[in-house]
């Protein structure tokens, strides 16, 4: 039997590397801004997954959030570097999957630019909160998924293969290498 990508008339694959990839992860992290910020990867435990708000991505597919030094997240990464970033940005598409290595410091001219003012919600005392750490995350490798022509075209793709009993999946996916 057939699998479904092999059903396609169209290609659905394509893996992306060097300054493609960190463009694509720039495009898709772009569209949703918050990941599940993942821990415990390599410990054989059950997964700490938390909604956390990327601050800032490079071209190059580096990720920098702002945490609490005290945080349990913190204590997690001192003990295993590995983390996992999970973004979602739309029902149907704008999937990405990142795993890299996490480094915490306390750099302030780095804090500095990451500031928000909304982060006052969780670092009482402002920019000078001593308690502010910046995660920096350096991507190993990615995985995408999204669709080559935008929600609407895939939904009539869709719609379209339901009633000819043909997959005509507008999807894109493929390997991310930094």
């Amino acid at each position: 039997m057939d699998s479904i990508n092999q059903q396609q008339p169209e290609e659905n694959h394509q893996d992306l590397a060097g300054t493609e990839a960190g463009k694509k992860i720039k495009e898709l992290v772009g569209k949703s801004n918050t990941c599940y910020f993942c821990t415990k990867i390599t410990t054989g435990k059950p997964l700490t997954t938390r909604p956390m708000s990327v601050q800032k991505v490079d071209d190059a597919g580096n990720f920098w959030f702002l945490s609490a030094d005290d945080s349990h997240k913190n204590a997690e990464i001192q003990v295993d570097q590995q983390v996992q970033l999970l973004f979602q940005g739309s029902d149907y598409s704008d999937f990405l999957s990142i795993y890299g290595v996490a480094t915490i410091s306390k750099d302030k001219q780095l804090i500095k630019e990451l500031w928000g003012s909304l982060l006052k919600t969780w670092f009482t005392e402002g920019i000078d909160d001593p308690r502010i750490t910046v995660i920096h995350v350096k991507t190993q490798e990615g995985y995408y998924w999204d669709n080559k022509h935008g929600n609407a075209v895939a939904f009539v793709k869709i719609a379209a293969g339901a009633i000819l009993g043909k997959t005509l999946d507008d999807s894109i996916e493929g390997n991310l290498t930094v």
